[in-house]
């Protein structure tokens, strides 16, 4: 086997359950940014300061999950994790690193709504606005990496257009297809494979369980969906946890579709609860606790956060665990990069669709709101703040425009 390859075959773990799960409580409580900045801190913690694996190592496991649906920072956490100590060092990778985000905005949405007078109002309004930065931000950023020549371009846009004409979670899964087809007629994909090597604990036999899991609960959870709520709501997170590509902040226009647009959560609730995600630390994933929990038919409260929570990070787990004894030979495959490569260029035009609808229409009302996105967005791009910083200022500004008016 060559240096390229991640290996499957069994390893005895090197580390304990209890010690991955401290590092990671750690970076869940110190990892601001998103999921980009998330792998810098993981890539100084764990190559640099602990010496769990090569950086070459490291870059190969980063490729794999950003190749895949799901949330990358979080995927490459729970494989690292299983790297360490095993089936329990991945679980408690993801707890830990999960717990602290889904806890704060847990506790937000069982408060959010005893917010009142011109503050909190106030400050829940600034929430709204800077989600309009912080998307724009994102869109911007991913076109510079995801869309760069006028072909990938183009599908950006022909995804923006089949979301015009078809809104929705089926509209978004058609303009990912059609991105994809429109990817394999490119052809751009090399050929090439990165460099590295990782030994991970899992099976032939292992990652087609995994595998038939994902495209079993894919269909059979709308199945059930009709025989009570509970099942409704865990279909509609995991179908948005099974179509995120690009990036977390992907994760808006799906649950949007999904939690919005049936009426369970409102617009107003939807964007503040983003907005105050990018104020804490850990996976953006975490917003799914927030929707759970104010979920307008039950199960809400903790129940739904749980549900909502488990049933967003499922399909990007099992995905993985199902694609690590094939990753070496499917990621040098030419069609398979051409694939992903339309499919990221459509995902960069359902965010953009998404920046105009819902969040700039519902969060900007006139020229005082857009003011204020606009400041957060210069704050973000030319000043380089941190998001949280971000998110504190258009509180503040948002409690103030509460106060003129």
């Amino acid at each position: 086997m060559t240096d390229s390859a991640i290996t499957t075959e069994t390893k005895m773990p090197e580390g304990t359950p209890s010690e991955v799960f401290t590092t990671f409580l750690k970076l869940g409580l110190t990892s601001f940014g998103g999921p980009i900045a998330h792998l810098g801190y993981f890539r100084e913690e764990l190559v640099n300061r602990r010496a769990w694996l090569s950086d070459h190592a490291y870059a190969d496991l980063v490729a794999l999950c950003q190749f895949l649906p799901g949330p990358a920072s979080s995927q490459v956490g729970f494989a690292l994790g299983m790297m360490r100590a095993g089936w329990l060092g991945a679980l408690a990778a993801f707890t830990a690193f999960t717990l602290p985000s889904a806890l704060i905005l847990l506790v937000f949405a069982l408060s959010a709504a005893s917010i009142s007078g011109p503050i909190g109002t106030g400050a829940l309004h600034g929430l709204k606005i800077v989600a309009v930065a912080i998307v724009a931000q994102a869109v911007w950023g991913m076109a510079k990496n995801l869309c760069p020549d006028k072909e990938r371009a183009a599908i950006a846009v022909l995804a923006v257009a089949i979301l015009a004409f078809l809104p929705g979670a089926f509209g978004m899964v058609g303009a990912i297809l059609a991105g994809a087809i429109a990817g394999l007629l490119l052809g751009r994909g090399t050929g090439t494979p990165l460099s590295g090597h990782v030994t991970m604990p899992v099976s032939r036999r292992g990652a087609a369980a995994a595998l038939i899991a994902f495209f079993g609960l894919l269909v059979a959870l709308p199945l059930l969906a009709k025989y009570g709520q509970t099942f409704a709501v865990a279909d509609s997170f995991y179908r948005a946890g099974s179509l995120v590509f690009g990036g977390g902040h992907v994760v808006l226009p799906l649950l949007e579709a999904e939690v919005v647009q049936p009426g369970w959560v409102t617009p107003d609730a939807f964007l503040a609860g983003y907005g105050a995600t990018q104020a804490v630390p850990g996976p953006l994933f975490t917003f799914a606790a927030y929707l759970g929990a104010v979920l307008g038919p039950e199960p809400n409260g903790i129940a739904g956060a749980m549900i909502a929570l488990l049933s967003v990070f499922l399909p990007g787990f099992l995905l993985l665990v199902g694609v690590l004894p094939y990753w070496d030979r499917f990621r040098s495959m030419a069609t398979a990069q051409s694939v992903m490569q339309g499919a990221n260029a459509a995902v960069v035009g359902i965010l953009a669709a998404a920046l105009y609808s819902p969040v700039f229409t519902s969060a900007i009302g006139n020229m005082r709101d857009f003011t204020l996105a606009l400041l957060c967005f210069v704050l973000l791009m030319a000043w380089k703040l941190p998001p949280w910083i971000v998110v504190v200022v258009a509180a503040v500004g948002g409690v103030g425009l509460a106060v003129i008016d």
